[in-house]
């Protein structure tokens, strides 16, 4: 495995070197500057052979992550991807966005810095497409089966993949106009370009799976229509209901969701026009909410030409280092400096909203208060109020779960407590025949869990069909992380 003693020889870790912050802000290309192809291999071979790979419980997919950074040291690219295909369709998106639960588990980051999973990740899949090694792997027969797919971000382009190569015809429809959910227009240019969609799209069109952008199932075509054209129906939706913020001034104009700004700008980053879209050119923003959706809108307000930005976080600023509850191998919530944290703006923990400020209708300012903690609560502390002077409030606080009026309202499809649609064991939902994948039945959760549920639905979908299958299903709907993270 890799050089048994690589982690003794290499005990730095290095991952690629970010673009300087001057230049990448004058534009949207991704902010890492090209990886080195001897670094990468050096990291890789920092991978220990440990005898339980906890690594692989930090993934939802299971990815073989030993396999491929022995691969990686060996110089034997073609088989890398091979390696990380079997396990994961899209290591281009997880190499970019998904926090990486598996270096938290690394049992080499018990004492060292964890390995570099996701930059191997990444540099593999890239010198893969650059390579022309990612091919089409077409059905070699059809089973005369159909399955629509509601919903084209992770979950379900991993669920269409999946029972397209087992030889059903998979239609992908998607409400907006082109295909990717929140990959195409949640996440900005910056963090993943879009030519990595559009070529995965590629191969999969290639592949036989049909795309339908520009359909909003419930009000183009009814769910009952869509039930009766195919032979099973997947949601795969996504978390998509923001959570709103209901205080005093909540109705001035200059509040917005953090997705309606985002949406907005990568449109325009790729090359759309937007009516009266939503910028900060020249204004004083305020972003409430400290998660990567806030580094989000951060990053896009400093390429657009924020005054300031100012990130504001309800709760304590986290630690550093991991802490005695939350010990290896969880993931842990630590203090983290995103691309867009180092490129501009101020960041405030303990801040609570207690109301938005402003004058004929227009914000000017939000008024916060420090935040105590009274018998488990987060509230307001008396005495402590001041007023943030403010023209765009962002308001990046999460999603409450996917949007599902006509869904409810057309069939009797159940929703869960916390407004999540019900799936049993097989992710079926009580409507015959129809299932549900990712975020809209387990509510707001990573890229990698939504990809592992894509799948998992997909091996179910296919059994459902036929009888039986062959296809892969690493993740149950009644899995949860081992981790703090929810």
């Amino acid at each position: 495995m890799a050089d048994p003693r690589g982690f003794l020889k290499v005990t730095e870790r290095e991952t690629a070197a970010r673009r300087p912050v001057p230049i990448r802000i004058l534009d949207w290309k991704e902010v890492y500057e090209r990886r080195d192809t001897g670094v990468i291999k050096q990291q890789a071979s920092r991978c220990m052979d440990c005898g339980v790979p906890f690594c692989h419980q930090g993934c939802p997919l299971g990815n073989l992550i030993p396999e491929w950074n022995d691969l990686t040291w060996r110089d034997d690219n073609k088989q890398a991807i091979e390696r990380l295909h079997k396990t994961n369709n899209f290591p281009e998106f997880t190499g970019r966005l998904c926090p990486a639960p598996c270096e938290s588990s690394c049992v080499l980051g018990i004492n060292q810095p964890a390995v570099t999973i996701k930059e191997i990740e990444v540099s593999i899949i890239d010198d893969a497409f650059g390579n022309d090694l990612v091919e089409a792997h077409a059905p070699e027969r059809l089973t005369g089966k159909t399955v629509a797919i509601v919903g084209s971000g992770p979950a379900g382009l991993a669920a269409a993949q999946q029972l397209t190569r087992a030889g059903h015809t998979v239609a992908v429809y998607e409400r907006d106009d082109r295909i990717g959910g929140l990959l195409r227009y949640g996440i900005p240019d910056f963090k993943m370009e879009k030519t990595h969609i559009d070529r995965r799209l590629e191969q999969m069109t290639a592949e036989g799976t049909r795309f339908r952008p520009g359909v909003a199932i419930g009000v183009d075509i009814t769910w009952e229509d869509i039930k009766s054209r195919y032979d099973a129906v997947l949601i795969a939706t996504g978390a998509t209901k923001p959570r709103d913020l209901p205080v005093s001034g909540r109705d001035l104009d200059g509040i917005h969701f953090a997705m309606e700004y985002l949406t907005q700008a990568n449109k325009v980053v790729a090359g759309q026009t937007v009516e009266g879209q939503i910028v900060a050119t020249g204004k004083n923003v305020v972003i409430l909410g400290g998660g990567d959706t806030g580094a989000d809108c951060l990053g896009t307000a400093t390429r657009q030409g924020a005054k300031s930005v100012t990130t504001l976080a309800i709760g304590k600023r986290p630690e550093d280092e991991r802490t005695a509850d939350q010990p290896w191998p969880t993931f842990p919530t630590l203090f983290e400096v995103s691309s867009a944290h180092e490129e501009f703006g101020e960041r405030q923990y303990l801040a609570s909203t207690v109301e938005f400020v402003g004058e004929d209708g227009r914000l000017t300012g939000i008024k916060v208060a420090e935040t105590e903690f009274k018998d488990g609560q987060r509230l307001p502390k008396a005495g402590t109020e001041r007023i943030i002077p403010a023209d765009l409030v962002l308001l990046a606080l999460g999603f409450t779960g996917p949007e599902s009026d006509t869904l409810c309202a057309q069939t009797n499809t159940q929703l869960d407590s916390r407004g999540n649609i019900v799936r049993d064991d097989k992710w079926a939902t009580n409507e015959a025949g129809v299932f549900v994948a990712g975020d809209a039945g387990r509510g707001q959760s990573l890229i990698v869990w939504a990809i592992a549920e894509g799948r998992s639905a997909a091996a179910a979908i296919d059994r459902f069909l036929e009888g039986t299958s062959e296809l892969p299903a690493p993740v149950k709907p009644t899995d949860q992380p081992i981790s703090v993270y929810s």
